[in-house]
This record gives structure tokens, sequence and C-alpha cells, in this order.
């Protein structure tokens, strides 16, 4: 797999997905967007809401922290233990987050997220194994 994607390219891919979902949850944490898609259309009050879409932009602003150490783009050469567990832990969150998504009752979060976590995942597995 090394041989098929370079970490720079795998790394800046999920950050720029990563982005965009942050992104995103801002945008559905300021209700210009409709929550009804995310957290598998289970989220029932604003209350749910605050909680869950905090908790969203807290993990996609440690996921991109994450990818940004491990590509070398800030604090290059430390934290490398802390990263590479973290990488793996991210992997492992994926796949559950994959197996979520086919499991959604929202029919968009479905067919439009499945994929893209899934992709994130392989991504993830690349730089991991770096």
């Amino acid at each position: 797999m090394k041989k098929l994607i370079s970490i720079k390219l795998a790394s800046n891919i999920i950050i720029t997905i990563n982005t965009i979902a942050l992104f995103m949850h801002l945008l559905i944490l300021l209700k210009i967007v409709p929550y009804d898609f995310v957290w598998g259309g289970r989220l029932k009050s604003e209350a749910d809401l605050i909680i869950f879409e905090s908790i969203s932009i807290v993990v996609q602003l440690l996921f991109i922290t994450i990818v940004a150490v491990k590509a070398g783009y800030v604090f290059k050469g430390k934290f490398k233990k802390t990263v590479n567990v973290g990488t793996w832990v991210m992997f492992g969150l994926m796949v559950l987050n994959t197996i979520g998504n086919l499991a959604s009752v929202s029919g968009l979060e479905t067919i439009v997220m499945t994929p893209i976590t899934c992709l994130l995942a392989l991504l993830i597995f690349r730089i991991a194994i770096e």
C-alpha cells in the first residue's frame, strides 16, 4: 500500500476531508445546516445537537492535529509514540464509523458518508503503517 499512495498525499486528503467536515459541523451547530442527517439521524433535541456537534468538532480538530503531526507539518519529530497510537485509534474509529453509517436511519448519511469514512479508514491505515 505504501507504493500506491504517499504519506503526504494521504495526509493532505485526510486533512482536507476533516476540515470540510469540521466546517459542516460548525454550520450545523450554528443552525445554518439542518442536523437531521448527522449522528445516524438520531438527534432529538437542541441539547443533543449542542453536545454531539461539540464532540464532533473536538474530534475533528484532534484528527487534523494528529495527521498534521504525523505528516511532519507541525511539531516535526515530536510526539511520535502518541501520534502513532492516535493514528491507529483513528483507524479503528473510522472502521466503526463506517459500520455505523451503514446502520444509519438517514439515507443521506448512509449513501454519502459511508464511502467517505471507508476512504478515510484506508487513508489513515496508510499513514498508520508508515
